[in-house]
């Protein structure tokens, strides 16, 4: 029987995110209505004062006691945007991003994003830099969406010091600076955020922007994958498999490879079957290795779809 090639680990992972499914809900002060039910804020809300549209909307939103009501939550947001709550100004933005409530519409989306943006609000300043990052309801401008990344990401965004790693990485409207762009993937990882905690991983595991050092990637690749990212999963059990940073250990490679496998992440479920067809860490079962090459393979991945030629399915 021909053999099947090796296991492979992804090597890359910079797309942008952008924080569309974050209601804005800041704590109030002495300045602001308390109201906490539905029932508190809607007389306060119906009187015209902008905090308590905001929270009522908030509660639409949420379903907190009340029936969850997208399109109740965009009427009392607007409300709210019209009077210049810059949290209800964003929030708007991601009803008409997402076209919740309200027809999608980008322009409209970038149109609060703005307003909320040039009042100081981080997750506006991010999702304006994304929407000028990839030209959605405005122009592409990639210096536009730098210094909205930059705007935000001084304030702690972590989405934005992500997305500010992504831009200096691929050399979007700066020149490609790897160095920076591990810079700005540390403060978003050092909050918790995987997908920067994974960029590091891999910034370590190839020594882009720093020394070579797998006990260093490996750290990062498992704060990612506990977090359930299915390619930090996947790299964790290459690690694993290979003894980078770690010592060989296939049964825990294996462990890792299903976690991601099972999210449906194709390079995973490739080296799933390699598994189950060496017999590496789990013992030799054809049957369970094509499954897991034809499940790879119906994505597209182009080794599963040679391994499937190779074991003759």
């Amino acid at each position: 029987m021909k053999s099947v090639e090796g296991l492979r680990k992804a090597r890359s992972a910079m797309a942008l995110l952008a924080a569309f499914l974050l209601w804005a809900c800041e704590k109030n002060t002495a300045q602001q209505h308390t109201c906490r039910t539905p029932k508190e804020c809607r007389p306060i809300a119906e009187q015209g004062d902008a905090w308590a549209q905001h929270n009522l909307g908030l509660m639409y939103a949420n379903g907190q006691g009340v029936p969850k009501d997208e399109a109740e939550a965009a009427k009392w947001w607007m409300k709210a945007a019209d009077q210049g709550h810059a949290s209800a100004q964003y929030n708007l933005g991601v009803l008409y991003a997402n076209g919740q409530g309200v027809p999608k519409d980008e322009a409209e989306a970038a149109k609060w994003y703005k307003k909320a943006a040039d009042q100081g609000h981080a997750g506006a300043e991010n999702n304006l830099g994304f929407m000028y990052d990839k030209g959605q309801g405005v122009p592409k401008n990639e210096a536009e969406a730098l210094k909205w990344y930059k705007k935000a990401a001084d304030q702690g965004h972590e989405e934005a010091q992500y997305n500010l790693g992504a831009v200096y990485y691929k050399g979007q409207g700066v020149p490609k600076d790897e160095a920076e762009a591990l810079k700005w993937f540390k403060k978003a990882a050092d909050q918790g955020l995987a997908q920067a905690q994974f960029n590091l991983g891999l910034s370590y595991a190839e020594g882009q922007g720093v020394p070579k050092n797998e006990a260093e990637a490996l750290k990062w690749f498992k704060k990612a994958a506990d977090q359930g990212l299915a390619q930090a999963q996947s790299n964790l059990g290459f690690m694993y498999a290979k003894g980078q940073g770690v010592p060989k250990n296939e049964a825990e490679a294996l462990k890792w490879f299903k976690k991601a496998a099972d999210q449906g992440y194709a390079p995973a479920q490739y080296n799933l079957g390699v598994g189950y067809y060496k017999g590496r860490g789990v013992p030799k079962d054809e049957a369970e290795a094509a499954k897991w090459f034809k499940k790879a393979a119906d994505q597209g991945d182009a080794g599963a779809k040679a391994a499937l030629q190779k074991i003759g399915e």
